[in-house]
């Protein structure tokens, strides 16, 4: 158990060594795009510090303190194990009309995201994401699902910002108030397996990384010790109902 763990800790520190100086930034949309194996967002030293920690505090410690059952996989636990986790093949994600999708992104997404930011996301991306804390600082995703759940008394359903079809209903299983802190925690909406739509997600065995059925890349699973944690770009479910 405890060889698996530093295996994974070997793994993110290589990950980190690698990409601590990569940053790519759009200069016409001023937003950055950066790994999502790491979700690393890097401007200066403080920000990679913070980073670090942010690492070793929420994903590296629980995953040595708090181990995983020796049967479960290096990038989730599979049904039989702690959760309904669904496993996808590497072709969901072969190119098609508009990258990884048919189409692009739907015109009039939710929250106030960046439509050029989702689209590359989404449709042109596997191994990056938005920037951490987007979803707190440029969108309404905050204001919006605890106005939502305020009202209805009922989960915020998420949608694909490519085919607007269903893939997270959150929060379920837990309060708005946790659901929320524990997103602005990891910086990237996190979802748990109860509040994943399987029906139009799947996860890539190989990487972890969580996709819809129509080929539109949405994050990646980073299990700690509660089980699967789906951490998730708000650009990537943002859609409007098809």
């Amino acid at each position: 158990m405890i060889n698996n763990c530093l295996v994974q800790l070997a793994c993110l520190l290589a990950l980190i060594s690698s990409s601590l100086a990569f940053t790519t930034s759009s200069s016409s949309s001023g937003y950055s795009v950066q790994s999502s194996s790491t979700r690393l967002f890097v401007e200066n030293n403080s920000s990679r510090r913070n980073f670090l920690t942010n690492l070793v505090t929420t994903t590296v410690l629980p995953s040595l303190i708090l181990s995983k059952p020796s049967s479960a996989s290096a990038y989730g636990f599979g049904t039989n194990e702690k959760g309904p986790l669904v496993y996808g093949d590497e072709s969901i994600m072969s190119q098609k009309g508009h990258g990884t999708t048919e189409a692009a992104v739907q015109q009039d997404l939710r929250y106030g995201v960046s439509n050029k930011l989702a689209d590359k996301i989404c449709s042109f991306n596997r191994h990056f994401a938005e920037f951490g804390g987007y979803f707190e600082g440029n969108s309404s995703f905050e204001k919006d699902v605890r106005g939502h759940v305020a009202s209805t008394n009922s989960p915020v359903t998420f949608y694909d910002s490519v085919t607007g079809k269903p893939l997270f209903m959150a929060p379920k299983g837990r309060s708005v108030d946790e659901f929320i802190a524990e997103s602005k925690v990891h910086g990237w909406p996190s979802f748990r397996d109860e509040e994943v739509v399987w029906d139009n997600v799947r996860v890539l065995k190989s990487s972890g990384e969580t996709v819809s059925l129509a080929g539109t890349h949405l994050g990646h699973n980073l299990p700690d010790g509660k089980g699967n944690r789906y951490c998730i770009n708000i650009v990537s479910i943002a859609g409007n109902p098809s």
